[in-house]
């Protein structure tokens, strides 16, 4: 069954899957890097008021399929979601300034809105299926093992 947002005069299924690398495609989305990448996606999402249907972390790149409101931009969503996690990230981990001189995060790439619920689990399919295997975190956003 399809899960609709419903706002005052609107029933809405606005679905975007989004990828990006950090800089160069480096592995460094690893161990406690990987976690807090994480943690800060889920935060954004939360205070944008965005739905995180499915994601993944790996060591060069992250997918996230977001559910989204009506007004909201696609290239805004992404902005939040590159732009504070990368500021974060470079504040915190000390040896990513050094790798990534010149910022953390490289060119993303969007899928339009998506309609259709076998293309959202298909798209689900793909990010579950991207490598290796997942921690035993968190089912519906997990982290590659190293």
């Amino acid at each position: 069954m399809r899960h609709y947002r419903v706002g005052a005069h609107t029933k809405h299924d606005l679905k975007v899957h989004l990828v990006w690398i950090p800089k160069y495609r480096k592995p460094v989305l690893q161990g406690p890097v990987a976690v807090r990448v994480r943690d800060l996606i889920r935060q954004i999402a939360m205070e944008h008021e965005l739905e995180i249907v499915s994601g993944k972390v790996a060591r060069d790149h992250v997918h996230v399929l977001l559910s989204y409101k009506p007004y909201q931009d696609v290239s805004k969503i992404a902005q939040w979601l590159k732009g504070i996690s990368s500021r974060v990230l470079l504040q915190e981990f000390a040896h990513l300034r050094k790798q990534l001189w010149d910022g953390m995060c490289g060119p993303g790439v969007t899928s339009p809105s998506l309609r259709e619920r076998s293309r959202d689990e298909m798209i689900k399919q793909y990010i579950e299926e991207q490598q290796g295997e997942p921690l035993q975190d968190d089912s519906r956003f997990p982290i590659d093992s190293p």
